[in-house]
């Protein structure tokens, strides 16, 4: 299952042919939801990678049991979240985005990474959700010692913990609700993903999501009420 899952990591990596952002991926899923719906049906959409597209693919009951819209693309890198930040979260009118990103920046997907740089993508997806009057929830990067599909990057642990850093400064500063999976889910000297929650070291399965759920939805809650 492991090295099935991190060939999907490898593959969908890979910028598309002519849709660098995935734009196409949820376009008609988009459209669809909007004609069934309608724009003031959509509470909750989840933003992220791999790590987002995964937590639906395997415990689907918890959004579709709490009316939660998942937007992950794996292998994804906030730059092309950014590009695509509007098409699958701004145009949907939801009352909270949960953004979760950075760790393929780290992993160098979309090329070298620069703090700078993926933090100013979060910034701008976190100003684009309230110039529209959408509630923004913060999540802390997962922790990780490696990438399996890029093994030369270095000093993985601590780039994850000093952007991890930025991003709770910068949810203070504004006000918005961080949070925190970094710190429940960390284990060991190397800062490593807990054995237990995943296989791969840096993808969480059902047990490390069963982590996660109850602290996203206690954030949830403070906006939308079951």
């Amino acid at each position: 299952m492991a090295s099935v899952a991190l060939f999907a990591a490898l593959v969908a990596a890979q910028p598309r042919k002519g849709d660098w952002a995935g734009l196409s991926r949820f376009a008609q899923a988009n459209t669809e939801l909007l004609a069934m719906a309608g724009s003031n049906k959509v509470k909750v959409v989840f933003m992220g990678n791999s790590i987002t597209e995964g937590w639906m693919e395997k415990h689907p009951q918890f959004f579709t049991g709490n009316g939660f819209v998942s937007r992950g693309i794996s292998g994804q890198t906030t730059g092309q979240m950014l590009v695509r930040f509007r098409q699958d979260v701004v145009n949907l009118h939801p009352k909270v985005v949960v953004l979760l990103a950075g760790t393929n920046d780290i992993a160098e997907n979309s090329g070298p990474y620069s703090e700078e740089h993926t933090m100013g993508n979060i910034v701008s997806m976190c100003e684009l959700a309230k110039a529209n009057d959408i509630k923004v929830i913060l999540c802390s990067v997962l922790p990780a010692a490696s990438y399996p599909w890029n093994p030369g990057v270095t000093d993985v642990s601590g780039k994850i913990e000093r952007l991890n850093a930025r991003i709770a400064a910068y949810a203070k500063k504004h006000k918005l609700q961080l949070v925190d999976y970094y710190t429940p889910m960390v284990s060991g000297t190397k800062r490593a993903l807990n054995s237990a929650y995943t296989t791969d070291g840096v993808h969480p399965e059902l047990a490390g999501y069963a982590v996660m759920e109850p602290l996203v939805l206690k954030a949830i809650r403070k906006h939308v009420k079951k």
